[in-house]
């Protein structure tokens, strides 16, 4: 009877040898983990995680051939089931972004390598995100950009404060009457501001602001 291993298999492409070396040692030396396979370039990487479907790809962000968010962006084309850890250098928010846009898991900058790749495969291994400390500032603009988008997108940057507020309420199921005694106006003032509301996000139909209170209210 063949013994099922509870290592975690990971896939380590990076062109640098020493760096490769140390990261495999590192890796292996915590338990839990093996590397199954390991290469010097995207495009052996690629073809390595399609034959041997590592749970995780830990893809140096630079690398012959394809770079490691080139790698990730096949990857998602091919509905490859792998998650991606990127090794960068770089701590530019247009990288950054780009790493978030192809469902990258991971994104560890190599300096802090030695300390957070541990960590980050953990992490990673139990489905959750993890990006190096050092580049919280990027995810906080990342979501912050997001929101604005999303504001301009649907209209809500439009909306006073007052409108966005009645907006929420609205999406918490509190009707006219409910809303009023909670801002302290009266009922009239609330089916106004509903009414304005409407028009500035051009909503028709005795429904049409409930239903779009209820399916945004992440923005709101």
């Amino acid at each position: 009877m063949i013994e099922q291993s509870n290592e975690t298999p990971i896939l380590l492409a990076d062109d640098h040898p020493l760096m490769r070396k140390g990261l495999k040692e590192m890796i292996e030396e915590e338990g839990g983990f093996k590397i199954i396979a390991e290469t010097n370039n995207g495009e052996s990487a690629l073809a390595l995680i399609e034959q041997h479907h590592p749970m995780i790809a830990l893809l140096d962000i630079d690398m012959p051939k394809m770079n490691g968010l080139e790698v990730a962006e096949a990857v998602r084309k091919k509905k490859l089931q792998v998650r991606i850890i990127i090794l960068t250098m770089y701590d530019t928010e247009n990288m950054f972004s780009r790493a978030m846009e192809l469902g990258v898991k991971g994104y560890v900058l190599k300096e802090s390598a030695a300390t957070e790749i541990v960590d980050a495969l953990k992490n990673v291994r139990e489905g959750k995100h993890y990006i190096t400390p050092a580049l919280s500032g990027l995810l906080v603009r990342r979501s912050e950009r997001q929101e604005f988008h999303a504001d301009e997108q649907f209209g809500l940057s439009q909306l006073t404060s007052s409108e966005r507020k009645i907006l929420k309420l609205i999406s918490l199921d509190k009707s006219s009457k409910e809303i009023a005694e909670e801002l302290f106006v009266s009922p009239r003032t609330v089916d106004t501001h509903r009414s304005n509301i409407c028009q500035k996000l051009k909503l028709h139909g005795p429904t049409s602001l409930f239903k779009f209170a209820m399916d945004n209210k992440h923005l709101l």
